[in-house]
C-alpha cells in the first residue's frame, strides 16, 4: 500500500518551494546553510530561516524512510527509497522496498511503474503536483501565509531538533496537518508527518539531503519498457 498520489505530491510541494534569485543561494549540490541563533531558536528563528532557505530551492534528492499509518485498519506500512523533486510539479519516487516501484511526473503526466506486474499506469497529472489543489504547499518560502504555525508539544524532538505544528488555513481532504521537524542549522525539513481527514498519517524522514544540484529533466519523463502492459488511469483532476 502506498499513500495517495496528492500525498506524495503534498510531499514534494513541502520541500520544494518557489525559487527566489538572490544574494545567499546556496552552491549546487550543497547545503543552504543559516546559522541559528545562540540557544534554542524562537519560534520566529525558525519560520524565518524556513522561509530563507526553501525561496532559494529548485531542486532537492532525498533518501527517505516512510511509514503510512491507515486508522480504520489498525495497520502500518513501512517503505524506503529516494526521491527527486523539482520545481514545476516534478517528481521522481523510487521505491526500494517492501517492493521496488517508480512514480515519476514531468507536472503534466504521470507514469506508475511496478515491476513485479510488468505494467506501468499512465495519466494525467493530478493538479496537487502543481496547480490550485497544492498550491498553498508551494511554500514554506511564504510559511505564515499559508498555515497557522505554532511549536509541538514537545517543541522539539529526540535529536533536539525544533518541530513546528502547521494547520493550513485552506485544508484539504488528504491535509488538514501537518508537523514538521527542522534542522535548526540548515533550516532544512528532515521529517514530516501528515495527517489527513480521517487521521491516517503519513510519516516521511529524509536523509542524505541535496539541494540545487541542477536535476535533469530526463529523472522527470519515463519510457515503459519494451514489453510492459501499459494502463491508461484516471485520477482526480
Amino acid at each position: 500500500m502506498r499513500p495517495s498520489l496528492v500525498t506524495l505530491a503534498s510531499v514534494g510541494l513541502i520541500v520544494v518551494g518557489p525559487i527566489a534569485i538572490g544574494p545567499g543561494v546556496a552552491e549546487p549540490g550543497r547545503p543552504a546553510v543559516e546559522i541559528a541563533q545562540p540557544g534554542s531558536p524562537t519560534l520566529e528563528d525558525v519560520v524565518a530561516g524556513l522561509e530563507r532557505t526553501y525561496t532559494r530551492i529548485a531542486d532537492l534528492r532525498a533518501d527517505f524512510t516512510q511509514n503510512a499509518f491507515n486508522k480504520s485498519l489498525g495497520q502500518t506500512i513501512k517503505a524506503e527509497g529516494t526521491v527527486y523533486l523539482k520545481k514545476g510539479g516534478k517528481m521522481r519516487w523510487e521505491y526500494k522496498s517492501p517492493s521496488p516501484q517508480q512514480i515519476v511526473s514531468d507536472g503534466k503526466s504521470l507514469w506508475i511503474y511496478t515491476p513485479e506486474l510488468n505494467q506501468v499506469n499512465v495519466g494525467e497529472a493530478p493538479r496537487a503536483l502543481a496547480g490550485p489543489a497544492g498550491s498553498f504547499l508551494a511554500g514554506l518560502g511564504k510559511l505564515r501565509e499559508e498555515f497557522s504555525v505554532r511549536f509541538f508539544t514537545p517543541s522539539k524532538d529526540d535529536d533536539g531538533r525544533p518541530v513546528l505544528d502547521l494547520r493550513p488555513k485552506k485544508p484539504t481532504p488528504v491535509l488538514t496537518r501537518l508537523i514538521l521537524s527542522v534542522d535548526p542549522q540548515e533550516y532544512l525539513v528532515r521529517k514530516a508527518v501528515l495527517h489527513d481527514q480521517f487521521d491516517n498519517t503519513v510519516t516521511m524522514a529524509f536523509t542524505k539531503v541535496t539541494i540545487n544540484s541542477g536535476l535533469g529533466e530526463p529523472l522527470f519523463t519515463f519510457t515503459p519498457p519494451k514489453g510492459a502492459a501499459v494502463v491508461p488511469m484516471e485520477l482526480p483532476r
